[in-house]
């Protein structure tokens, strides 16, 4: 028998602080609720789970922000509703106005219920915002340049290329009631310089005109009324003597909205500006036959612009709302999947818990049993 050394005590306790560490370890997963508490428990699942873990919460506000980007359509399509009521009104007026027993009196009073129309239009368009920012003066629209002040980028379709495009020769000819005529205007695009085979001019409005192309291809271009030549009708744009017009189509402008947890998971919300101008209603009148003849017309293409406009915006929810709908079914299964990493079967990790303690209640009793074994030796030396 030995005194200086007890080994069997050495081992009674390290039996028991090994014990004691799994106790506690099992001690945390029972409290945490997780099976992974610390990364050296499963160096792979730790780092798995986190990267999980920042999915899912990137997914939680991608919900969240798509949810704001329904908010924002209807409240877009909201003003939008009264502007498409406003303009059925105008065309009610025009209609009025149009008809030969009216008389001036009448026309006039007809024509000032069409100007505080006009002007509810104007302030709809500047007041409607969203958190602040407004959604309806064209800050989220597509931007184009020209590099002349005679005309200047109006609208173009999704389908135009952001690119730089020449137009060789614009001559806009205006009738003597102020309007476009759409036979007299012509125009030469250079082959090769981004318009497409085919593209003309197919439609004119108010200082608008419109150049199409096959493929939904569509620009139009906002001419300077006040810069044409009064005497002959006639506006130069290009050509004649006139620099070729450039047009720098960015392609860039929309509201760009966070739909996903990754980076470039976005979808560009457009959303086109709202204005006399734009609408092509800013010199529509009904103080005469004829002007309330233009007026029917005028209003109508309005009315036609709105509804793409509302088109446009109600597609976008749907797509949104798709895209919650993948969003909640992603985050749910992600989250089963991280809970499958690190949670812990509280059943399996208590019946470990019950057996680990046994164990060390077991190592202390044989450790104090160790620690008496020198004491027998005092009997030898009696």
């Amino acid at each position: 028998m030995k005194i200086t050394y007890n080994a069997a005590a050495m081992y009674a306790n390290n039996a028991a602080n090994m014990a004691d560490n799994k106790v506690s370890q099992s001690l945390k997963r029972l409290s945490s609720g997780l099976k992974i508490t610390e990364s050296k428990d499963d160096p792979a699942g730790y780092a798995i789970g986190r990267r999980m873990n920042a999915q899912i919460g990137g997914i939680g506000v991608a919900t969240q922000n798509s949810n704001r980007g329904v908010n924002i359509i209807e409240t877009a399509d909201g003003a939008l509703t009264e502007v498409h009521e406003m303009l059925q009104r105008m065309n009610e007026l025009a209609v009025k106005g149009a008809h030969g027993v009216l008389t001036t009196e009448d026309r006039e009073m007809l024509n000032a219920e069409l100007k505080q129309l006009k002007e509810e239009v104007t302030r709809i368009a500047k007041d409607t915002e969203f958190n602040g920012q407004p959604l309806l003066d064209g800050s989220f629209d597509l931007r184009g340049y020209t590099n002349t002040q005679l005309a200047t980028v109006d609208y173009y379709s999704d389908e135009v290329l952001a690119k730089k495009y020449t137009v060789d020769a614009l001559t806009v000819f205006y009738k003597d009631d102020g309007t476009i005529d759409l036979d007299q205007t012509k125009a030469n695009f250079t082959p090769g310089e981004g318009f497409p085979a085919g593209a003309e001019i197919t439609e004119v409005g108010q200082d608008k005109v419109v150049i199409t192309g096959g493929n939904d291809f569509q620009i139009t271009l906002a001419v300077n009324y006040d810069k044409r030549d009064q005497a002959t009708g006639k506006l130069q744009v290009a050509g004649g003597g006139v620099d070729s017009l450039e047009l720098d189509i960015t392609g860039i402008g929309s509201m760009d909205l966070q739909t996903g947890a990754n980076e470039g998971q976005q979808l560009n919300i457009r959303i086109p500006k709202i204005s006399l101008d734009r609408l092509g209603i800013e010199r529509t009148e009904v103080d005469t036959e004829e002007h309330s003849d233009n007026a029917i017309t005028e209003i109508k293409g309005a009315i036609q612009y709105v509804s793409d406009v509302r088109s446009r915006l109600g597609a976008y929810q749907n797509r949104l709302e798709h895209t919650i709908n993948n969003l909640d079914v992603s985050n749910e299964n992600m989250t089963a999947s991280y809970s499958n990493i690190m949670d812990v079967d509280m059943a399996e990790e208590m019946t470990t818990y019950t057996t680990q303690q046994v164990i060390a209640q077991a190592a202390t009793s044989m450790l104090a049993q160790a620690n008496e074994r020198p004491a027998q030796v005092l009997q030898l030396l009696q």
